[in-house]
């Protein structure tokens, strides 16, 4: 098994955004690539991250008296620096996956972006820990106990 750090359990050199991606781009990246989230980057700095969540919030009260249409030519203009979570939560890719878990289970958050010398190299994800979880089998080393006969 592989050992227990962020480096060896997240999804490397994830697919980014710019701040400048509308919301109708960014949700066909995400449905194409099979993928919930997306770390916004600028200049090859992270600079947020948005979720599918995000994108569908986004949509606008049903209580709007524009047409339609207009709604959708406003949302087609709208871009993920506007509804992305700035500065978002990040871990090494040195930290423990334990620490990663902590972290997304204290904030409430389904992923972290992964950063070495200020650079996005990866991302770990509820997925990720699944795919870990699924190596990890604690009961495998435990001898099975023999069924009682009556």
């Amino acid at each position: 098994m592989k050992p227990l750090y962020v480096k060896h359990w997240m999804t490397p050199n994830p697919i980014t955004i710019s701040p400048k991606t509308t919301l109708p781009e960014a949700l066909q990246i995400m449905l194409e690539n099979h993928i919930r989230r997306l770390p916004v980057t600028w200049q090859g700095d992270l600079i947020g991250i948005v979720t599918f969540g995000d994108i569908r919030e986004a949509k606008p009260s049903e209580a709007s008296s524009l047409s339609v249409y207009e709604l959708n030519f406003l949302l087609d203009q709208l871009t993920v620096k506007h509804i992305m979570t700035p500065d978002p939560i990040c871990v090494s890719p040195h930290d423990s996956v334990r620490k990663a878990a902590r972290i997304m289970l204290k904030k409430k958050v389904g992923g972290l972006p992964v950063v070495e010398n200020d650079r996005l190299v990866g991302i770990i994800t509820e997925t990720d820990f699944c795919r870990l979880l699924s190596k990890v089998n604690p009961l495998a080393r435990q001898p099975r106990m023999a069924a009682a006969v009556t």
